[in-house]
């Protein structure tokens, strides 16, 4: 019989097994994940491994010893972010924890995206790898690819642009101008707006909960009044199950495509790589700078280097005295 996934016993066991024979191997073994799809990952891994010859088993007098697959599944379990892991367990798969140091970390890299760049690289493996080692009890110090942090220069979007966009969007689909008045308002990432269900807005308040950031906590965010107008006239209407989420759009390359397009439509043109929906993370940081708010105050950024960004953008009031350079007399 194949290897094939059992699922957990009540009363036996809480775990997922692999039962079976599957090119001359026999296997009863755990997972270790509680979760099917956690478990489903992993029997695709061990089925790969088999494949290539690099699947076994250790000895029973000899303790397992902890691997990159078992950190993963506890990562996971515990809520972690799921993105990106796949493509590591696919190549490290049962890969003692002991082994991963800065040299595997950066040849796996170099594997999984050779043409990558170094944001790339961070955000896909070094980010994801960091979090789970450090789920599993090892604080390793890893050092991240040369030019990681990207170029500091950024664009956003002036009001008139906005108003263009936000136009263009409502001639497209209703929901998504209101998706954009939605970021442009608040400055929320674009997963964190994408995850709101309608449960999490107060209209008679002025605020959206926002249970689960980057940051890792949770926040309230404010609604301006522009917003909670937008909010009120949603295309569907807020009167849903509260678990709904308030917009229906997934992140994805389709959801890219169709800001493009807006984007086009109202005549907005910006570098590459700065065009995409972060775009308005960077504007409500800018134009509330040059409102004069205090950012970090404001729940977005959870340090002063990375709201400070967005204050260096704008001309200071001192350096606007250049303006008379020319009337400038002698003391």
């Amino acid at each position: 019989m194949p290897w094939k996934l059992v699922p957990p016993r009540t009363g036996k066991t809480p775990y997922w097994y692999v039962r079976g024979k599957y090119l001359g191997i026999s296997l009863d073994k755990s997972t270790g994940a509680s979760e099917r799809r956690a478990a489903e990952t992993i029997f695709r891994t061990w089925k790969r491994q088999a494949e290539r010859g690099e699947f076994s088993q250790p000895r029973r007098d000899e303790p397992a010893a902890a691997t990159f697959l078992s950190a993963a599944v506890a990562y996971m379990q515990s809520g972690g972010e799921r993105q990106f892991i796949q493509p590591i367990l696919a190549r490290w798969g049962e890969k003692p924890l002991d082994e991963i140091d800065q040299i595997a970390i950066d040849s796996i890299a170099a594997e999984l995206y050779p043409k990558a760049t170094a944001q790339t690289r961070n955000r896909q493996i070094y980010t994801p790898i960091s979090a789970i080692l450090k789920r599993a009890g090892i604080d390793k110090k890893i050092k991240r690819p040369k030019g990681w942090r990207g170029k500091k220069s950024v664009s956003w979007l002036e009001p008139e642009q906005a108003v263009a966009l936000f136009a263009a969007a409502d001639s497209r689909d209703a929901e998504f101008g209101l998706f954009l008045r939605l970021l442009f308002f608040t400055g929320l990432r674009l997963g964190e707006a994408l995850r709101i269900q309608i449960r999490h807005v107060n209209l008679a308040r002025a605020e959206v909960y926002i249970p689960e950031t980057k940051n890792g906590e949770a926040r309230m965010v404010h609604l301006p009044p522009d917003l909670v107008a937008a909010l009120a006239n949603h295309p569907r209407g807020l009167d849903r199950p509260s678990a709904e989420r308030l917009i229906r759009y997934h992140a994805g390359g389709r959801l890219r495509d169709i800001l493009k397009e807006a984007m086009a439509a109202a005549r907005l043109s910006f570098p590459r790589r700065q065009g995409g929906f972060h775009i308005f993370c960077h504007t409500y940081g800018t134009l509330m700078a040059r409102l004069g708010a205090d950012l970090l105050e404001t729940g977005r950024w959870k340090d002063r280097k990375s709201s400070d960004l967005y204050v260096h953008l704008d001309a200071k009031t001192e350096a606007r005295k250049a303006d008379s350079l020319l009337t400038a007399k002698r003391g």
